[in-house]
């Protein structure tokens, strides 16, 4: 079992060296490289004895239903395209810095093999319902291929239900902390401005931490000369 808690989304941290044995070993690439070879089989049989020719025309001799075959060269084809891609992304994705790049990689990857796993589904059910209405070809020619092709298309339901199942993991590993903002608001930041202190000498009540309040320099002289002179509408003494 694969070990999601290094870095983002289960994957290690970005420019580490690169392990090429410890690479193949994963889960997911070896998964991968299993999908991919089951996609070569299940389109290649279809492809190389999946058609006769008859009167000029070529049939699909599951049923004689060009669909069947379509459908399984379709699905295998994509299936090939997108293990060998997926196994380029299990590489690049130990490169990716961005926490947001990591998680569309992710959902992208749990998408893709989820809907591939039913299509597969769907393809080995709609193949062996074909397959059991056809008529024998001429001697026996396809035959093999054909159930080859169906019996793959089952293997790969679970391999890509593995595959979407690794990437569920993943998705549900979530972000590292040490990815994270490391931002915190501030629970003292209403304390940062401190008031105006209050003296502990007489007068203040008792209270520590200031100064007793001193009266301005200017008001003090203003108020002396205001009381030598004579108050507004006395009379000076006469003699």
């Amino acid at each position: 079992m694969m070990d999601f808690s290094g870095g983002a989304y289960g994957g290690g941290k970005a420019g580490g060296a690169f392990d090429p044995i410890g690479f193949v070993m994963r889960p997911t690439v070896i998964l991968r490289a299993v999908c991919w070879l089951f996609a070569i089989i299940v389109f290649a049989c279809v492809s190389a004895e999946g058609w006769r020719e008859e009167n000029g025309k070529e049939y699909c001799i599951i049923n004689r239903d060009a669909n069947a075959c379509n459908y399984a060269v379709g699905i295998g084809v994509i299936a090939f395209l997108a293990s060998m891609a997926f196994i380029a992304g299990e590489y690049l994705f130990e490169q990716m810095s961005s926490v947001k790049t990591r998680k569309h990689y992710v959902l992208g990857d749990l998408g893709f093999s989820a809907l591939w796993t039913f299509l597969y589904f769907i393809g080995f059910c709609y193949l062996t319902n074909a397959w059991g209405k056809a008529d024998d070809p001429p001697n026996g020619e396809g035959v093999n291929n054909v159930q080859a092709s169906i019996v793959f298309s089952f293997f790969s339901i679970f391999t890509w239900a593995g595959c979407a199942y690794f990437a569920f993991l993943r998705f549900k590993a979530g972000v590292d902390p040490s990815f994270q903002s490391t931002y915190e608001s501030d629970p003292n930041a209403a304390n940062q401005y401190s008031s105006y202190p209050v003296g502990s000498g007489p007068g203040t009540g008792g209270v520590e931490g200031g100064d007793q309040y001193q009266p301005s320099p200017f008001g003090g002289g203003q108020q002396q000369q205001q009381q030598q002179q004579p108050g507004v509408g006395e009379y000076a003494p006469s003699y």
